[in-house]
C-alpha cells in the first residue's frame, strides 16, 4: 500500500467553504478504512490549531523568501482520529475571517503567499530526508484545487527523487491567478514562468502549474473530466487538458452515509428507510410547520433547493418559473445565499406567496437535512457541476432530483423514461437545454408523475438503493495511487 500525503486548504467541519472541505474530511478516512496510510496536511488556521490534538511540533521548515518561522505540528482530527500535519505559520494563517477572505468578504491580499507556503511545505515533506524524520516515507502527494497547485512545480525544482504527484480539480473556475511579479516572492525560478510552466496569459496560475507539472490529473466525475477539455467548460485550460488527456481521469465523489442517513438523522422529525417510507410524510409535515407553508393541500409536492445563488447553479432558470409552478399547486423550500439581486428577487416572490414559498438566506445545517427529507422534488439545474453532492443526498433521502445533464449530475441521475421505471434504473429527471421553459416542462412532468403514488415510490426506492458511499470512490483512488507509485 502506498503512503499518501493528502493536502487541502479546508476540511469539514472545522473550515469549509465548499465541496473540497467535504472531500478532505471523508475520502482520507475511507482510504484508511481499506488499508492506505494517508495523512493530511492542512494550514494552521485558528479552528484547526484548536481542534487538532495533541499538537506536537516536529520540525521547522524554511518555506519562502522572508517566511522562515513555520512549524510542522502533528496530531489527529477530532471524531475520526485521522493523522494530520498542520503548517503552523501565525503570520499567514492566524487571523479572523475565512480561509480565503476576510470578515468583509474581500480576498486576503497575501493569498498567493499563504497557499504557496502550503504547497512548498508539502513538497518539502515529500523529500526523503524530511519524511524519514517524520517516520512517514511519502510515496504520493495528493493535491487539491489551485491552493495546492504549486506542489508539483516546487517538486520540479527540488533535488533528488520526488514522490508521485496527483492533482484533483474540484472546480476549474477557480484558478489562483496572480501577477508575474509574484514569481520571485514565491521562490520559483524565472524559467518556470512560461507556457511550459506556471504562466497563463501573462499571469502566474497556481492551477495551471499543477496541471502542467503533476504526474496525473483527476477530477470529481467522469463527465466533468471530458467537459473541461472543451472551450465551454475548460476556462482557458482546455488546450492543456486535451494535451494531457492520457493522464486525466474522473472519479466520482461519494457521500457520508453516516451523516446523511434518513434512518438515523438526528435533525429529522421521524426516521425512515427504503423499506418504510412512512416517516418521509411526517418530515414533510414538520417542514411545512417550521417554514410556515400552507397545509391546505398536503397531497401537493414541495420543491426544494439548497444552493449558492449564482449563475453556475442555474438559479436564474428557476426564478422565472416559480410562480407558474405555485399556480399548479407546488410549494418551495429554498435555502442559500449569493448574488444579492437574486436574493432580492426571491424575497419578493416569497412575500407574494408567503404560504407557498419559503426562502431562508444563509446556511443552516439542520434545515438542510430537513429540506432533503421533507421535500418531494429537488431542483439542481446547474450550468456546470464538477460532481455535486446534494443530488446524491436527495436520492439517498427518497427525494427526486431534477438536474441538468452536466458533470456529476449526468453521472449520478438516470432520467425517467417509460421503459426504465419498472427496471430499477430511473432515479430522477434530466434535461439538457439551459432554458427556463425546458426546466418548467420537466418540473410539470415530475408533478404529473407525483400523482401516481405507486410509480413515484418506485422512483424513490431506486434512488435510495444507489450506492454513493465513499468506499467505492476510495477503491478507485487506490487503483490510481498504485498505478502512479508502482507502474510509472
Amino acid at each position: 500500500m502506498p503512503n499518501v500525503l493528502f493536502v487541502a486548504s479546508e476540511i469539514y467541519p472545522l473550515v469549509k467553504t465548499g465541496g473540497l472541505g467535504d472531500v478532505a474530511a471523508a475520502l482520507p478516512v475511507a482510504l484508511r478504512d481499506i488499508g492506505v496510510d494517508v495523512r493530511l496536511l492542512l494550514p494552521g488556521y485558528p479552528a484547526i490549531m484548536e481542534a487538532v490534538s495533541p499538537a506536537s511540533t516536529h520540525l521547522s521548515l524554511p518555506l519562502l523568501p522572508g517566511i522562515d518561522a513555520a512549524q510542522i505540528c502533528s496530531g489527529t482530527m477530532p471524531d475520526t482520529g485521522m493523522p494530520v500535519y498542520v503548517l503552523d505559520c501565525p503570520r499567514l494563517y492566524r487571523r479572523d475571517g475565512g480561509p480565503y477572505q476576510d470578515a468583509h468578504g474581500s480576498e486576503w491580499l497575501d493569498n498567493e503567499l499563504r497557499f504557496a507556503a502550503l504547497s512548498k511545505a508539502a513538497a518539502l515533506l515529500g523529500r526523503f530526508e524530511i519524511s524519514n524524520e517524520l517516520n512517514f516515507p511519502i510515496d504520493l502527494i495528493h493535491c487539491n484545487d489551485w491552493q495546492t497547485g504549486l506542489v508539483p512545480a516546487y517538486q520540479q525544482y527540488l533535488h533528488g527523487k520526488q514522490p508521485a504527484s496527483l492533482i484533483s480539480i474540484h472546480n476549474i473556475a477557480y484558478q489562483g491567478l496572480y501577477g508575474a511579479n509574484t514569481v520571485p516572492s514565491l521562490g520559483l525560478p524565472w524559467d518556470s514562468f512560461g507556457v511550459q510552466g506556471v504562466e497563463f496569459y501573462g499571469l502566474l496560475s497556481f492551477l495551471k502549474a499543477g496541471l502542467f507539472y503533476a504526474d496525473w490529473i483527476n477530477t470529481v466525475s467522469p463527465t466533468y473530466a471530458q467537459e473541461i477539455q472543451t472551450p465551454e467548460y475548460g476556462y482557458g485550460l482546455h488546450g492543456l487538458l486535451g494535451h494531457r488527456k492520457d493522464a486525466l481521469t474522473g472519479i466520482l465523489n461519494g457521500i457520508d452515509e453516516q451523516q446523511w442517513n434518513p434512518l438515523q438523522d438526528q435533525h429529522l422529525k421521524a426516521p425512515y428507510s427504503v423499506d418504510n417510507l412512512a416517516g418521509k410524510e411526517l418530515n414533510k409535515q414538520a417542514l411545512r410547520q417550521r417554514l410556515g407553508l400552507s397545509e391546505e393541500n398536503p397531497s401537493k409536492p414541495i420543491f426544494g433547493m439548497i444552493t449558492r445563488l449564482t449563475a453556475q447553479k442555474g438559479i436564474d432558470l428557476v426564478v422565472p418559473i416559480i410562480s407558474d409552478l405555485v399556480q399548479e399547486g407546488a410549494q418551495f423550500a429554498i435555502l442559500g445565499n449569493g448574488d444579492k439581486h437574486t436574493e432580492h428577487q426571491l424575497r419578493e416572490i416569497a412575500a407574494t406567496f408567503p404560504q407557498q414559498i419559503s426562502v431562508t438566506l444563509g446556511y443552516d445545517e439542520s434545515l438542510a437535512h430537513q429540506i432533503e427529507a421533507g421535500v418531494d422534488i429537488f431542483l439542481m439545474p446547474s450550468r456546470f457541476e464538477p460532481c455535486g453532492l446534494t443530488q446524491m443526498y436527495s436520492m439517498h433521502y427518497g427525494t427526486i432530483p431534477i438536474v441538468r445533464k452536466t458533470g456529476g449530475l449526468a453521472d449520478t441521475v438516470t432520467n425517467v423514461s417509460p421503459s426504465n421505471i419498472d427496471n430499477g434504473m430511473a432515479t430522477g429527471f434530466v434535461f439538457e437545454l439551459e432554458s427556463s421553459d425546458v426546466l418548467l416542462q420537466t418540473a410539470l412532468q415530475a408533478m404529473l408523475l407525483y400523482r401516481n403514488r405507486e410509480m413515484w415510490q418506485q422512483l424513490q426506492r431506486h434512488g435510495m438503493l444507489k450506492d454513493f458511499s465513499w468506499k467505492h470512490s476510495a477503491e478507485e483512488y487506490l487503483k490510481l495511487y498504485n498505478k502512479l507509485v508502482y507502474d510509472f
